[in-house]
Protein backbone atom coordinates (compact mmCIF):
# COMPACT_ATOMS: atom_id res chain seq x y z
CA UNK A 1 0.00 0.00 0.00
CA UNK A 2 1.41 3.49 -0.89
CA UNK A 3 0.64 6.47 0.52
CA UNK A 4 1.57 10.22 0.86
CA UNK A 5 4.66 10.79 3.36
CA UNK A 6 4.01 12.99 5.94
CA UNK A 7 5.85 15.91 4.37
CA UNK A 8 3.40 15.48 1.99
CA UNK A 9 4.89 14.96 -1.35
CA UNK A 10 3.29 11.70 -2.77
CA UNK A 11 5.33 8.89 -3.52
CA UNK A 12 5.67 7.87 -6.87
CA UNK A 13 6.64 4.31 -8.72
CA UNK A 14 9.13 5.68 -11.00
CA UNK A 15 12.41 7.87 -10.59
CA UNK A 16 12.89 11.55 -12.02
CA UNK A 17 15.34 9.82 -15.25
CA UNK A 18 19.04 10.12 -14.22
CA UNK A 19 21.50 8.26 -16.09
CA UNK A 20 21.44 4.67 -14.35
CA UNK A 21 23.80 2.47 -14.87
CA UNK A 22 22.00 -0.97 -15.59
CA UNK A 23 18.57 -1.05 -17.19
CA UNK A 24 16.36 -3.20 -14.55
CA UNK A 25 15.37 -0.11 -12.85
CA UNK A 26 13.17 -0.96 -10.45
CA UNK A 27 13.47 -4.89 -10.03
CA UNK A 28 14.23 -4.33 -5.85
CA UNK A 29 10.71 -3.13 -5.62
CA UNK A 30 8.75 -6.24 -5.47
CA UNK A 31 11.67 -8.69 -7.24
CA UNK A 32 12.56 -10.42 -8.91
CA UNK A 33 15.67 -9.72 -8.83
CA UNK A 34 17.33 -10.11 -12.40
CA UNK A 35 20.12 -12.42 -13.57
CA UNK A 36 24.04 -11.63 -13.95
CA UNK A 37 24.17 -10.15 -10.65
CA UNK A 38 25.32 -10.82 -7.25
CA UNK A 39 22.26 -10.67 -5.03
CA UNK A 40 22.27 -9.62 -1.14
CA UNK A 41 19.29 -10.32 0.43
CA UNK A 42 19.38 -9.31 3.99
CA UNK A 43 16.24 -9.45 6.76
CA UNK A 44 16.91 -7.98 10.57
CA UNK A 45 14.28 -8.31 13.37
CA UNK A 46 14.91 -4.74 14.55
CA UNK A 47 11.81 -4.16 16.60
CA UNK A 48 7.76 -4.82 17.62
CA UNK A 49 4.72 -2.79 17.37
CA UNK A 50 3.66 1.09 15.93
CA UNK A 51 5.95 2.45 17.66
CA UNK A 52 9.36 1.04 15.97
CA UNK A 53 7.91 0.74 12.68
CA UNK A 54 7.38 4.45 12.69
CA UNK A 55 10.29 5.28 14.22
CA UNK A 56 12.37 3.01 12.27
CA UNK A 57 10.83 4.08 8.98
CA UNK A 58 11.43 7.50 9.80
CA UNK A 59 15.13 6.53 10.55
CA UNK A 60 15.29 5.10 7.27
CA UNK A 61 13.63 7.46 4.60
CA UNK A 62 15.17 10.37 6.30
CA UNK A 63 18.94 9.26 5.73
CA UNK A 64 19.70 9.13 9.82
CA UNK A 65 20.56 5.08 9.41
CA UNK A 66 23.29 5.52 6.94
CA UNK A 67 24.36 8.80 8.57
CA UNK A 68 24.10 6.36 11.78
CA UNK A 69 26.04 3.65 10.27
CA UNK A 70 29.10 5.64 9.63
CA UNK A 71 28.47 6.85 5.68
CA UNK A 72 28.39 10.57 4.62
CA UNK A 73 25.06 10.89 2.85
CA UNK A 74 24.61 14.22 0.75
CA UNK A 75 20.77 13.84 -0.79
CA UNK A 76 18.80 16.27 -2.83
CA UNK A 77 15.83 16.10 -0.51
CA UNK A 78 15.75 15.33 3.62
CA UNK A 79 13.51 12.46 2.94
CA UNK A 80 13.98 9.53 0.03
CA UNK A 81 11.52 10.60 -2.89
CA UNK A 82 12.05 9.12 -6.23
CA UNK A 83 14.01 11.27 -8.57
CA UNK A 84 16.27 12.34 -5.25
CA UNK A 85 20.29 12.29 -6.10
CA UNK A 86 22.08 10.52 -3.40
CA UNK A 87 25.81 10.38 -2.51
CA UNK A 88 26.73 7.98 0.15
CA UNK A 89 30.54 7.87 0.84
CA UNK A 90 32.46 6.05 3.31
CA UNK A 91 36.18 6.31 4.24
CA UNK A 92 38.39 9.23 4.59
CA UNK A 93 40.53 11.50 3.00
CA UNK A 94 42.09 10.15 -0.05
CA UNK A 95 40.73 6.43 0.92
CA UNK A 96 36.93 8.16 0.83
CA UNK A 97 34.90 5.99 -1.45
CA UNK A 98 31.86 7.95 -2.75
CA UNK A 99 28.63 6.47 -4.37
CA UNK A 100 26.10 7.96 -6.53
CA UNK A 101 22.60 7.45 -6.47
CA UNK A 102 19.40 7.87 -7.64
CA UNK A 103 15.95 7.02 -5.62
CA UNK A 104 14.14 4.86 -8.18
CA UNK A 105 11.00 3.93 -5.95
CA UNK A 106 9.73 5.12 -2.35
CA UNK A 107 6.89 3.57 -0.76
CA UNK A 108 5.08 5.28 2.68
CA UNK A 109 2.42 2.80 3.55
CA UNK A 110 0.61 1.60 7.20
CA UNK A 111 2.92 -1.94 6.88
CA UNK A 112 5.44 -1.15 4.35
CA UNK A 113 7.86 1.50 4.32
CA UNK A 114 10.94 1.83 2.34
CA UNK A 115 13.11 2.72 -1.04
CA UNK A 116 15.49 2.11 -3.68
CA UNK A 117 17.74 3.80 -4.82
CA UNK A 118 20.02 2.54 -8.37
CA UNK A 119 23.40 2.90 -9.04
CA UNK A 120 24.79 6.43 -11.69
CA UNK A 121 27.83 6.86 -13.76
CA UNK A 122 30.93 7.09 -11.28
CA UNK A 123 29.52 4.79 -8.94
CA UNK A 124 31.80 1.81 -7.90
CA UNK A 125 29.03 -0.60 -8.37
CA UNK A 126 25.98 -1.09 -11.12
CA UNK A 127 23.08 -2.09 -9.59
CA UNK A 128 20.00 -1.32 -7.40
CA UNK A 129 19.58 -1.60 -3.43
CA UNK A 130 16.20 -1.65 -1.74
CA UNK A 131 15.76 -0.56 2.10
CA UNK A 132 12.56 -1.63 3.56
CA UNK A 133 10.74 -1.46 6.87
CA UNK A 134 7.88 -4.02 7.32
CA UNK A 135 5.35 -3.70 10.56
CA UNK A 136 4.08 -7.73 10.41
CA UNK A 137 0.61 -9.11 11.68
CA UNK A 138 2.55 -10.47 14.90
CA UNK A 139 3.38 -7.25 15.40
CA UNK A 140 7.33 -7.68 14.80
CA UNK A 141 9.13 -5.35 12.57
CA UNK A 142 11.57 -6.48 10.19
CA UNK A 143 14.46 -4.17 8.50
CA UNK A 144 15.55 -5.99 4.99
CA UNK A 145 18.18 -4.83 2.70
CA UNK A 146 17.99 -6.17 -0.94
CA UNK A 147 20.27 -5.84 -4.29
CA UNK A 148 21.82 -6.40 -7.08
CA UNK A 149 24.88 -5.40 -8.05
CA UNK A 150 28.17 -6.53 -10.34
CA UNK A 151 31.44 -3.80 -10.46
CA UNK A 152 31.05 -1.12 -12.07
CA UNK A 153 34.70 0.21 -11.54
CA UNK A 154 38.50 -1.42 -12.06
CA UNK A 155 38.74 -1.72 -8.64
CA UNK A 156 35.68 -3.32 -8.00
CA UNK A 157 36.36 -5.91 -10.32
CA UNK A 158 39.85 -6.46 -8.82
CA UNK A 159 37.91 -6.49 -5.55
CA UNK A 160 35.97 -9.35 -6.63
CA UNK A 161 34.72 -11.88 -3.98
CA UNK A 162 35.84 -9.51 -1.16
CA UNK A 163 33.14 -6.63 -2.65
CA UNK A 164 29.79 -8.73 -1.59
CA UNK A 165 31.86 -10.04 1.48
CA UNK A 166 31.73 -5.70 1.98
CA UNK A 167 27.98 -5.38 1.08
CA UNK A 168 26.97 -8.21 3.16
CA UNK A 169 28.81 -6.66 6.15
CA UNK A 170 27.22 -2.84 5.61
CA UNK A 171 23.58 -5.04 5.21
CA UNK A 172 24.00 -6.16 8.66
CA UNK A 173 25.70 -3.20 10.34
CA UNK A 174 22.03 -1.22 8.75
CA UNK A 175 20.19 -3.78 10.39
CA UNK A 176 22.27 -3.51 14.19
CA UNK A 177 22.01 0.56 14.03
CA UNK A 178 18.51 0.46 13.13
CA UNK A 179 17.61 -1.82 15.89
CA UNK A 180 19.74 0.84 18.12
CA UNK A 181 17.58 3.45 16.96
CA UNK A 182 14.45 1.73 17.58
CA UNK A 183 15.24 0.88 20.66
CA UNK A 184 16.02 4.38 21.36
CA UNK A 185 19.96 4.14 21.97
Amino acid sequence: MQSVPAHGSSAADSAGGGAFSYREVGATRLGPLPDGYHHLHHRTRVGRGRADYDAAGAALTTWRLHRRAGARVRAGSPWAEPGTSVEVSVGAGPLRLSAPCEVVWAEYGKERTGFGYGTLAGHPECGEESFVVDLREDGSVWFTVMAFSRPGRWYTRLGGPLVPVLQSWYAKRLGRTLRRITAGA
